[in-house]
């Protein structure tokens, strides 16, 4: 560029500006100040290993989805710029963009499996009451335990494995229940097996550290809703956040119209018949219920958003613990509750225990003043007679039959319920 500028021929009408042209451009250093090319630089995230919780492993969740996060492809909120910054740490979930091509995106829950002050707290915890020190490698310290060096030894996991662990899926287990979660376990690439030889040192203290803290990413891993079950899709881990499909809480449809709300209680019903009926016998349970447990999908379909809370016992097997095991309790026991809490017997849990505290929690506030009279009066008559605790398990079909008679009529037929929309034009099924 500089030689042709050089080689100018005279015929340049200015000689002074013909001189300063000269001298600009066959001096390569003025020329580089007079023109600087700033590069460019890709804004990016500051993901640290403690926001997401990776300095902690192995006493995390996985690194099953870490890449995404770290390749800018999971964004937090409705940010779809990169420049901004990361959302507080001590938030328990967080709403967050998804994608696979870098052009679409579709929303996602990231959550963590307990608050930061309770992690804070059980690490502390651990470092305590194993080690006799303020702070120190958790891994260290938990491999050192009774209950994670019969994990190292095991080739199945066995009852005698989980007892005395506080998740409430695990407090009436059953071997086909156990064989199921080492065989979907989703943070080992070649799952598959009931025997754990494809699990690592690492992969047996991830699991263990998950069932100890909350079974939530554990049931969406063994339950998953292309199989049908009403669970939001897991999408993987990293450190102790866990990714998976988006749902707005039940809380947020409590105003919503009589139409909507009639269609969120009728799909409530379905969920909690098919906790206690389906193809694989099967009872889940919840233990408590709030506005965060259930959620509804973009499409209208309601699922069930929190799990953390749901007990499982098995029909065909039963539970296989015996006398005295479910009291058993150790650090692993003691993670995120108090180590004197009681468990719930396994025989003291009924077919209308999920139904009443639906009856108690949810419908009320998601049915209340939606209706004109009678129906209203008639909705309202249930709702007391269900809170209450029903007669008996054996009146539970007939009643929640009854109230689901009363609410058909009510929904509508559009496109705001995209999950059965336009089938339920041509078919009453839908």
């Amino acid at each position: 560029m500089g030689r042709w500028i050089c080689c100018l021929r005279s015929t340049v009408a200015d000689p002074l500006m013909l001189l300063l042209v000269l001298a600009l451009s066959c001096n390569p250093s003025t020329a580089a100040t007079a023109s600087p090319t700033a590069p460019h630089v890709k804004p990016s995230y500051s993901f640290g290993r403690t926001f997401l919780g990776l300095d902690k492993c192995n006493a995390c969740i996985g690194t099953s989805i870490c890449k995404k996060f770290f390749k800018e492809e999971i964004r937090f909120d409705t940010w779809l710029s990169s420049r901004l910054k990361l959302p507080p740490s001590y938030l328990l979930s967080y709403s967050g963009n998804y994608t696979d091509d870098a052009k679409s995106w579709r929303l996602v829950d990231i959550t963590r499996l307990t608050t930061k002050y309770q992690h804070d707290r059980a690490d502390k915890r651990i470092c305590t009451s194993l080690l006799k020190t303020k702070t120190c490698s958790l891994e260290h310290a938990l491999r050192r335990t009774h209950r994670f060096q019969k994990w190292l030894r095991a080739k199945r996991l066995t009852p005698d494995l989980v007892q005395g662990l506080s998740s409430p899926m695990l407090r009436c287990p059953s071997q086909r229940l156990l064989d199921r979660i080492v065989r979907r376990y989703a943070e080992v690439p070649d799952a598959g097996s009931i025997y754990m030889d494809h699990l690592t040192d690492r992969d047996k203290l991830r699991l263990l550290y998950t069932l100890s803290v909350n079974s939530h990413p554990i049931l969406l891993q063994i339950f998953p809703d292309v199989e049908g079950w009403p669970f939001p899709r897991y999408l993987g881990s990293c450190g102790r956040l866990v990714v998976s499909a988006s749902t707005r809480p039940l809380r947020d449809f409590y105003g919503a119209a009589p139409e909507v709300a009639a269609d969120l209680a009728l799909q409530l019903l379905a969920v909690l018949r098919s906790m206690g009926t389906n193809d694989l016998n099967y009872f889940f349970y919840f233990t408590h219920v709030d506005a965060g447990t259930f959620g509804v999908f973009s499409n209208g379909h309601l699922f069930i958003r929190d799990a953390s809370m749901l007990g499982i016992i098995d029909k065909e097997e039963g539970s296989q613990l015996i006398d005295g095991q479910q009291e058993y309790k150790d650090i692993f026991s003691c993670l995120t509750v108090d180590c004197q809490s009681a468990f719930v017997s396994c025989n003291s849990i009924g077919e209308k225990h999920s139904l009443v505290m639906v009856c108690q929690e949810l419908l009320p506030k998601l049915l209340k003043g939606k209706f004109l009279q009678p129906v209203q009066e008639k909705i309202d008559s249930f709702l007391q007679h269900c809170a209450n605790g029903l007669a008996d398990d054996q009146g539970i079909n007939e009643a929640v039959a009854k109230l689901a008679e009363l609410l058909k009529p009510l929904r509508s037929c559009d496109s705001r319920f995209a999950y059965r929309y336009p089938d339920c034009k041509y078919s009453d099924k839908y």
